[in-house]
């Protein structure tokens, strides 16, 4: 989740005095930390919580969209293209081996 996300949801919690903590991203982004309530007796209003978190902040971001959109600043893949082209030649090339090694064992069983 993005930090200003995780920074709500801590201010959410803490506003209502739900106790939690948080497990750190892995050295190599396998696993992706998180924030756990700790009393499972809190559980079903840190939900409850966090469900109706998650609808305002979805409301809230397609609406910035949707402006962004509106007024032609919308990032879009021509934009990030022209911004940042060795990134995406890198990640179209990281998409095409990734391809070809769950394609190599079809091909290689074929012959």
């Amino acid at each position: 989740m993005p930090d200003d996300e995780a920074s709500d949801v801590r201010a959410m919690l803490d506003a209502k005095r739900i106790a939690y903590y948080e497990t750190p991203l892995s050295f190599w982004g396998i696993s992706a930390g998180g924030i756990w309530v700790t009393d499972d007796a809190d559980f079903a209003d840190a939900k409850r919580a966090l469900d109706d978190y998650e609808q305002q902040r979805s409301a809230r971001v397609r609406a910035e969209c949707a402006a962004a959109r509106r007024a032609g600043t919308a990032e879009t893949f021509v934009g990030i293209l022209r911004a940042d082209p060795l990134r995406v030649v890198l990640a179209l090339l990281g998409i095409l081996l990734a391809l070809g090694l769950v394609a190599l064992p079809v091909i290689l069983l074929r012959g």
